[in-house]
């Protein structure tokens, strides 16, 4: 039996958020091996990391939404992977981001966030959803303030550890 599924794009102001391939792999190596990946599972070998990059791909196949490859429309440099992601052990669906290694601090997670939950609530009509955001990330819980949402009660992940949860405003207040 086969599998067909189609992950669909979505374009910003400055930001194309398309398919993770086996183009982003290096980047997504870079990334994982640097000690900026310590919130979200690394640093990982470059095995670890095909593994990932297979299962954020995979996610949508399972589960019908994902996580998508954030290029920069102008130069179609990868930044970062940003979407919607609800793996077993997470306490409910998740938007989540990670930038790559030189395209923090330009306002791409947020605004790539931002096209993410308009796409949960607007596309697939979800009424919630949280991000997760490591104690001590403080880069990812400004993100999630700059998107509206608010701390709103912890959560022990079995191999992330203790994790904030940042509950984002429903489809009326986004």
């Amino acid at each position: 039996m086969s599998v067909t599924f189609e992950i669909p794009e979505l374009v910003t102001d400055r930001l194309r958020l398309c398919s993770t391939s086996l183009d982003h792999y290096e980047a997504l190596c870079a990334f994982y091996a640097s000690d900026r990946s310590r919130y979200v599972g690394g640093p990982m070998t470059a095995e670890r990391t095909w593994r990932t990059l297979a299962t954020e791909v995979g996610h949508w196949a399972l589960m019908g939404f994902g996580r998508w490859a954030v290029e920069e429309r102008w130069s179609g440099r990868f930044v970062g992977v940003v979407g919607l992601w609800h793996p077993e052990g997470f306490p409910e669906r998740e938007l989540g981001w990670d930038l790559m290694n030189g395209f923090e601090g330009k306002g791409y997670a947020t605004e790539a966030g931002r096209a993410a939950r308009d796409h949960a609530y607007g596309t697939l009509g979800w009424q919630t959803v949280i991000s997760l955001v490591r104690p001590g990330n403080t880069g990812s819980a400004r993100v999630a303030e700059r998107l509206g949402a608010r701390h709103d009660g912890d959560f022990v992940h079995e191999i992330y550890g203790e994790m904030q949860i940042w509950r984002h405003p429903g489809p009326e207040g986004s």
